[in-house]
């Protein structure tokens, strides 16, 4: 039972961690969506939406997606009539950059700076929007939007209302965190004495081998890969305090799950966009591994030279 009762006080922690940062920042962005404010956002960025392929509009799902979650911008999608290059467009922006101030602020939990993961996301969004927009002269036909219909039920009209809604959006997301992170953490704290996460490690080691890192990265690895940054993040701050991941290691691999995290689960869920995924998830792979190789090789080349460096001054200097 001692086992039992650690795993849930650490996903009790944890969740009470992530909950503090969570909850202010939904009822926040919730209330915000009952303004102006993204109307004006998506207006002021409308202007640059043709050098990427799409039209004016489509900048609404992307504020929303980026300010909210992916499954909010989803539903702006499902609203807006788009051709199939369009949508598949926004899908891989999306699917790069989405849900970026919650996403963001649990990344500081594990000691990431906030600036470059926000960048490097933003920039793949764009830049492979801008790829694909060049490089694919098809999908000019209407966009059949698959399992799903935009529908929505009614909007509240009074602040009151308004002020329920975001608190009832807090509550639940909390709520969700909790059912995802406290059985997650237990099962982590399980397999972390009986040994098991050493198996895990070893099924991802040529994984952490080819993108530069430690193979004691494997499990905040395996989290961001199946459960995302947002749900996966109790067990990657375990994880790092309880593995000692080197900082360089924890930014690599950050920015390998800023490209390719939750990977199963957000490639599905545009399945109602009616476009074929597998090219999603294939662009994210890629994208993910060559990044990550480059920064780690550039990273490590640096490394080397300025301990090199310090070499050179300190015999000098004797």
């Amino acid at each position: 039972m001692g086992v039992v009762k650690r795993g849930l006080l650490s996903g009790l922690q944890t969740t009470w961690t992530l909950g503090k940062i969570i909850f202010p920042i939904t009822l926040f962005v919730t209330l915000l969506g009952y303004t102006p404010v993204l109307g004006w956002i998506a207006s002021g960025i409308a202007p640059i939406m043709n050098l990427i392929g799409l039209p004016g509009e489509a900048a609404i799902p992307l504020v929303i997606g980026n300010v909210l979650n992916l499954f909010a911008g989803i539903g702006a999608i499902l609203s807006l009539d788009l051709t199939i290059k369009e949508v598949f467009i926004l899908a891989i922006m999306l699917s790069f950059s989405h849900n970026l101030i919650v996403e963001s602020a649990v990344a500081t939990k594990v000691g990431i700076k906030v600036l470059p993961i926000v960048a490097v996301r933003i920039f793949l969004a764009l830049f492979s929007a801008f790829v694909i927009n060049l490089v694919w002269d098809g999908g000019s036909e209407q966009a059949v939007y698959g399992l799903a219909s935009a529908t929505q039920a009614a909007e509240p009209t009074t602040l009151l209302g308004m002020i329920a809604v975001g608190l009832q959006t807090a509550f639940w997301g909390v709520a969700q965190l909790a059912l995802v992170v406290i059985p997650l953490m237990l099962v982590v704290q399980v397999m972390r004495e009986r040994g098991w996460l050493k198996v895990i490690s070893q099924w991802l080691s040529p994984l952490t081998r080819l993108i530069g890192v430690d193979r004691n990265t494997s499990v905040t690895l395996a989290s961001g890969l199946t459960i995302g940054l947002a749900y996966g993040a109790g067990v990657m701050i375990d994880a790092v305090k309880e593995d000692k991941v080197k900082k360089k290691d924890l930014y690599i691999v950050f920015i390998f799950l800023v490209a390719c995290h939750a990977v199963v689960e957000d490639t599905l869920v545009f399945v109602v966009l009616g476009i074929p995924v597998w090219p999603l998830l294939v662009i994210r792979v890629i994208t993910a591994l060559l990044l990550t190789i480059v920064i780690s090789r550039v990273w490590t080349r640096l490394e080397k030279r300025k301990e090199s460096s310090y070499r050179k001054e300190t015999a000098y200097d004797h």
